[in-house]
């Protein structure tokens, strides 16, 4: 699989990895959009705005399929799945008074059985 291969913040296609950038105060790292932007740069040969311009299409693609309720499948990685919540109650922790949740939308995303095996691999974890 090209996709993934190696551990959690590496994002590769063939032999081309994306380490994210380190963030100043925090113990683990985080894979950030211009990480993403750099890599599509370093692996098709397009400039910085070109390759922006494809990761703002790929992403607001997504963002419109999820709002209009839309599910998501991504082969080989998961699938982000929008959830309707009903209505229910609850009980504010620091008062305990009773209050009603209003219904919401929430979004989910579950990895393909081929990306938990290769994270897994990754990790020991067979």
């Amino acid at each position: 699989m090209d996709g993934f291969r190696g551990g959690f913040g590496e994002l590769w296609s063939g032999d081309h990895a994306v380490t994210p950038a380190a963030t100043p105060g925090r113990p683990s790292r985080t894979l950030t959009k211009a990480d993403i932007v750099q890599s599509v740069r370093d692996q098709s040969g397009l400039s910085w705005g070109e390759a922006s311009n494809l990761v703002e299409g790929l992403l607001e693609a997504m963002k419109v399929a999820l709002e209009a309720g839309e599910s998501l499948k991504i082969s080989a990685f998961g699938s982000f799945l929008v959830r309707v919540k009903r209505a229910r109650r609850g009980r504010n922790p620091q008062t305990s008074e009773q209050i009603m949740i209003t219904p919401r939308r929430v979004l989910t995303f579950k990895p393909s059985l081929v990306f938990r095996q290769a994270l897994n691999r990754a990790h020991g974890h067979e």
